[in-house]
């Protein structure tokens, strides 16, 4: 059955598009290359501007007969590449095709020296690949990679229709990899910035805790049993929506959910015995003095009601605001539950520490009044399964 090689292209391309990991990318076009073709064996080198050098990234065929990926390893000075770089193809060929029968072919001709040991030295590296035809991909003048295919499995030479299908297949690769590569940038840059967050986060809430000697590890531990209880609702699934970006915010509320305590004096947070009604009031600004130092990042929006209703109750007894059931947003709603849990079994000056069960029990007992039951419910499983 003959091919649609227009058809194939324009599925090629519209998949193409969808796809923004480059090495996904590459598979998708080798595997179209032998399927669609019958090529014994195909693959692609791949530009690393790291390495100075073209990789042979993936590669696809007959058990046998396809090569390693990263066997293949060409530099700038190659003489595959440096033609190809060099935009010299024209010189040995009229559409930029290398098809190793024409190149020997034209050896018979006479031709100069100098062009000569160019096809020679092209066909050496041809051979290495054992490919009978190379393909250049460019985007603008950049050359992203270079497409090469073994031989037919039926024995026959390509044809017009399926090398003009491999040079417009080239170009949509070109911009589909382009695309991909910047993608994949940006993702980097992303991750990198958002490691970079994380980092300035963690070194704020260090100087929270260096500020009160009573609390260390406190905001480590919080986060850590935070983030347990939102991945057991989130295994839990139910009508409570937790996904991987409400993580990444209950990671930043809970890293910072007592940043506000840097505008309560040191006097109040390191006294040795408990607090008047007046420094109790002073405390119990935190969560707001800590959603203002934060409120102007927009970035954080969501973080922020983590930090600023941690010490809301289900009830409606809790502060700043009174907040109720279901009106207490969901991240601070978990933060309250890990952030009471931590202080029960923690020491302090006029109070020694509860046991572990002894605080289980408490915030058991507490469920449907000072907690949401939901986020209970996840922390005693969690218990159960000896995770706390």
């Amino acid at each position: 059955m003959a091919i649609d090689y227009k058809k194939e292209l324009e599925a090629a391309a519209k998949n193409m598009i969808l796809v923004h990991e480059p090495r996904t990318l590459i598979s998708m076009i080798v595997r179209l290359m032998v399927n669609k073709v019958g090529v014994i064996h195909t693959g692609i080198l791949l530009h690393d501007q790291d390495k100075e050098s073209y990789i042979l990234c993936v590669s696809r065929g007959n058990k046998g007969s396809k090569i390693p990926a990263g066997f293949a390893r060409m530099n700038y000075s190659n003489p595959l590449i440096r033609l190809f770089r060099e935009r010299k193809e024209k010189e040995v060929t009229n559409d930029g095709v290398l098809i190793s029968g024409e190149l020997r072919h034209l050896l018979k001709k006479r031709i100069g020296p100098r062009v000569k040991e160019r096809i020679e030295d092209v066909l050496r590296q041809m051979e290495m690949l054992d490919a009978v035809a190379c393909i250049p991909s460019y985007f603008q003048d950049e050359l992203l990679g270079v497409l090469f295919l073994g031989k037919k499995k039926n024995g026959r030479e390509f044809h017009r229709k399926e090398l003009d299908f491999f040079v417009a297949l080239a170009s949509d690769v070109a911009m589909a990899l382009r695309n991909a590569q910047l993608f994949k940038q940006l993702q980097d840059e992303l991750n990198r910035r958002q490691q970079l967050f994380i980092n300035t986060t963690v070194a704020l809430a260090a100087a929270i805790e260096a500020k009160d000697r009573y609390t260390h590890g406190h905001t480590e531990r919080v986060t850590n049993l935070s983030l347990e209880i939102a991945r057991t609702l989130m295994a839990d699934g139910g009508s409570i929506n937790i996904d991987n970006i409400f993580l990444e915010r209950l990671h930043i509320a809970a890293l910072l959910h007592d940043i506000g305590k840097i505008g309560v004096p040191e006097g109040i947070l390191n006294k040795d015995g408990p607090l008047t009604p007046e420094e109790w009031e002073k405390m119990r600004m935190h969560p707001v003095i800590g959603a203002k130092i934060l409120q102007t990042i927009s970035e954080l929006d969501y973080a922020v009601l983590g930090i600023k209703y941690h010490h809301e109750r289900f009830d409606g007894k809790g502060y700043p605001e009174g907040l109720a059931g279901d009106n207490i947003p969901l991240i601070a709603a978990i933060i309250a539950v890990a952030d009471t849990y931590d202080a029960m079994t923690s020491d302090r000056p006029y109070r020694k520490a509860k046991t572990e069960k002894e605080a289980i029990d408490e915030i058991s007992h507490c469920s449907g009044q000072q907690f949401n039951p939901r986020i209970v419910s996840a922390f005693l499983k969690l218990s159960r399964q000896n995770k706390i």
